[in-house]
C-alpha cells in the first residue's frame, strides 16, 4: 500500500468533495435544461420558449435546422443532446417515428387539449397548430361561385389557368395522400393528370410564388397553405400580391378542406423527459396557443382559442376530419403517383 502522509488526507478529502460537488452541479444544470431541434425559424419559437423559461426557470436551448433534421438525429443516435424535435407537416413527423428517433409520451393534458385526429394514437407526435391547404383565386378573374372541390381543379375549364409548386413538395404530397384516402389511387391518378393538363407553367417556387403569379396575371388559381396569405398581408413588399387573391375553402359540401399541422415529438435520446413533457403541455395551453395564432397566423389546435383578425376575415370552414396518421400512411403512394404522371415535368 502506498504511504500517504497525514497532512495530505485533508487535501485528498477536499478534492474528492470538490469532484462530487461538480458532478452534482452538472446533474442539476442538466435537469434544469431543455434542448430543442426545430424546423421552425427562431423568431417563431422564441416568444414561446422565452415565456416557458420565465414561468418555469427551465433553460431552453434551441437549434434551428431548416434541412437535415432527421439525418442529424440519425447520425447522433442516443448521443443526441436533443430532447424535443419540432417540425411541420404530418409526413415529417411520421418519418421521424418510422426511423425510430422519437418516443411515446403519455399526458392527460395533451389528450385533453389536442383533438385525436391531430395526435398519434401511440403518443409519438402531437399537433400544435393547424393550417388549411386552400385554393387561392384571382379576385379580378375568378368568380368564387365557380369553385367547389379539389377534384374540380382537373376540370378542363381551368386549362392554362392554374399555378402550383412541385408535386413532391411535402404540403402537396400530403394533400395528394388525403385524396388517395378519399377517392382511391386510380381516381387520384386521373385527377393528377387532369390537374397537370390545366397548369399554366411547370410546377415551381413556393406557395407565395403562386400568389405572386396570380397577381401578375400568369394564372388564376393555385393551392396553398392559409397562413401564407396572412404573412403576405402584413408584408409591405408582398401585400399587393395578397390583395390580388383570395382564399376559397374547397369541399365544404363533402369531406371538408384538407388540414395539416405543425407538430412536436420527444426524441428517443431525451434525457430531460419531464421538462420536455412540461414544455409540450405548455405549448397546448391557452397562453401558448394564443401566441401561435397571433404570431404565425395559423389555426390553434386547441378549441376555443380566438383566431387572428386576419384569419378570422377569411371566414369559418369545415375541416376534413380524416386522421392525419391515415394521411401519412399514403405518402409513399402519393410520391409514386407524382412520378407516374410526370407531374413536375
Amino acid at each position: 500500500m502506498k504511504y500517504v502522509p497525514n497532512y495530505m488526507l485533508p487535501v485528498a478529502g477536499l478534492m474528492l468533495l470538490a469532484f462530487m460537488l461538480l458532478a452534482f452541479l452538472n446533474t442539476q444544470a442538466k435537469s434544469n435544461e431543455l434542448n430543442i431541434y426545430s424546423y421552425r425559424k427562431p423568431h417563431l419559437l422564441e416568444p414561446l420558449t422565452d415565456r416557458f423559461q420565465a414561468r418555469t426557470g427551465i433553460v431552453v436551448n434551441s437549434v434551428f435546422l431548416k434541412k437535415g433534421l432527421l439525418e442529424r438525429l440519425e447520425a447522433e443516435g442516443m448521443n443526441s443532446p436533443a430532447d424535443i424535435v419540432m417540425t411541420v407537416d404530418i409526413a415529417r413527423l411520421k418519418a421521424l417515428t418510422d426511423a425510430g428517433l422519437v418516443q411515446s409520451v403519455s399526458s392527460d393534458v395533451l389528450e385533453a387539449n389536442i383533438p385525436a385526429q391531430y395526435r398519434d394514437p401511440n403518443g409519438m407526435w402531437f399537433g400544435l397548430t393547424t393550417r388549411a391547404r386552400a385554393i387561392y383565386y384571382s379576385v379580378d378573374r375568378v368568380d368564387p361561385g365557380e369553385l367547389s372541390t379539389y377534384l374540380d381543379l382537373a376540370n378542363p375549364k381551368w386549362k392554362g389557368r392554374i399555378c402550383i409548386r412541385s408535386g413532391h413538395n411535402i404540403y402537396n404530397r400530403s394533400l395528394i395522400s388525403s385524396m388517395i384516402n378519399h377517392h382511391g389511387e386510380a381516381a387520384t391518378e386521373v385527377w393528377l393528370k387532369g390537374l397537370r393538363a390545366n397548369l399554366a407553367r411547370k410546377p415551381q417556387g413556393n406557395d407565395r410564388a403562386q400568389v405572386k403569379a396570380i397577381a401578375e396575371g400568369l394564372c388564376d388559381l393555385s393551392v396553398g397553405n392559409t397562413y401564407y396569405m396572412g404573412k403576405m398581408k402584413v408584408n409591405p413588399d408582398q401585400q399587393a400580391w395578397a390583395d390580388a387573391a383570395a382564399i376559397f375553402f374547397p369541399n365544404q359540401d363533402t369531406h371538408g378542406t384538407h388540414v395539416n399541422i405543425s407538430g412536436v415529438s420527444v426524441t428517443k435520446s431525451a434525457t430531460n423527459i419531464s421538462n420536455a413533457i412540461a414544455f409540450l403541455e405548455f405549448l397546448t395551453s391557452d397562453e401558448a396557443q394564443e401566441i401561435y395564432a397571433r404570431d404565425n397566423l395559423e389555426y390553434p389546435v386547441k378549441d376555443g382559442i380566438p383566431w387572428h383578425p386576419e384569419v378570422e376575415s377569411w371566414g369559418g370552414f369545415k375541416a376534413d376530419s380524416m386522421r392525419l396518421i391515415d394521411v401519412a400512411a399514403q405518402s409513399p403512394a402519393a410520391t409514386m403517383l407524382v412520378d407516374k404522371v410526370g407531374f413536375d415535368n
